[in-house]
């Protein structure tokens, strides 16, 4: 009866580091994943040049709260200059202020070329993500037709009873054809037309 207990207490210690194991291997893959993309990132970022640095750092700098607040001031601070409120400071641009207009609208187009040139690269790099987002399913894609080719391969010789048939598992294991896949979405992504709308509610009756 010890034997037994003791026998049962090293299958629970054998498993326990089992899950153990499984558990820091998620974690280190985890972790050499996280890094991997740190490391991508930052070569991103290592790549830009001057002007885009520039232009990135004007865009960050002018949506933060302390040049929301600079801006506040400034306004209150000109329109009470000009209108006369302030005693002893002679106005230098009266309503409708001119030189105020002509200033902001300045700010505003260079401000507005820097958001576009920074959002082309934001647009530039989100492509590509994009790009190695289908690199890699479509690689996952081909490993998985090959899991299942090696599967049925094992239940054939093990003549195993499986619930998915061999039809569809030879329709899985068949190669995406791109082309077809892409102009198949390009249809989809076009406007019904109502004969065709008719067409197709009459067939899903």
């Amino acid at each position: 009866m010890s034997n037994l207990g003791v026998g049962r207490g090293n299958a629970r210690l054998a498993d326990n580091v089992d899950d153990g194991r499984r558990t820091q291997d998620r974690a280190s893959a985890l972790e050499e994943n996280v890094q991997a993309i740190k490391l991508w990132e930052r070569g991103i970022l290592l790549a830009r040049s001057k002007a885009e640095q520039i232009s990135d750092w004007i865009v960050r700098t002018a949506g933060s709260g302390p040049v929301l607040a600079l801006h506040v001031v400034w306004f209150g601070v000109w329109v009470a200059v000009n209108v006369g409120v302030m005693r002893g400071v002679r106005p230098f641009d009266p309503f409708p202020f001119p030189f105020l207009t002509m200033t902001v609208s300045l700010e505003a187009i260079f401000l507005a070329l820097f958001v576009l040139a920074s959002q082309n690269r934001l647009a530039h790099q989100s492509d590509k993500r994009s790009h190695l987002d289908l690199q890699i399913d479509l690689l996952a894609e081909r490993e998985m037709t090959a899991v299942l080719q090696l599967l049925q391969d094992i239940a054939r010789h093990l003549d195993v009873k499986t619930t998915v048939t061999s039809e569809q598992l030879r329709d899985l294991m068949k190669k995406t054809d791109l082309r077809r896949l892409t102009s198949r979405m390009e249809e989809l992504s076009e406007p019904a037309t109502p004969g065709e709308s008719t067409r197709a509610a009459a067939a899903r009756s």
